[in-house]
């Protein structure tokens, strides 16, 4: 193998690795659910964004589906809790955020029609 060759490779075995990692952690927040709708954090459009880094620190801006909610003070640390249970993970910081404001448009139609919204 040339040495372009094994680049290449190293490089897809990475995007690979990252993509799996990256779905482990979104499996790990599918674990978890809001405590007024039966519907994962995940699914319902609470996560705004994922970010990973090459060392495993993961950064969280999440939402909740309003600013009333009664976990709002112990919510972002049962996610951080949870995802550094997942393999890899060396820190984990959650950043609750407003804006946008959480709607029922970031559900998927899937879940739209689980909650008989449909």
């Amino acid at each position: 193998m040339t040495d372009s060759t094994q680049a290449g490779s190293a490089a897809q075995d990475s995007e690979v690795s990252d993509a799996q990692f990256r779905g482990e952690l979104i499996a790990a927040l599918r674990t978890i659910y809001d405590p007024e709708i039966p519907v994962n954090i995940y699914d319902l459009g609470l996560i705004y964004a994922l970010d990973i880094d090459a060392q495993g620190v993961v950064d969280i801006e999440m939402t909740l589906t309003a600013p009333a909610c009664p976990v709002a003070e112990t919510f972002p640390g049962t996610v951080e809790s949870r995802l550094r249970e997942v393999p890899g993970v060396s820190d984990v910081h959650v950043q609750l955020v407003w804006e946008p404001a959480w709607s029922m448009e970031r559900m998927p139609e899937a879940v739209k029609l689980q909650l008989g919204l449909l």
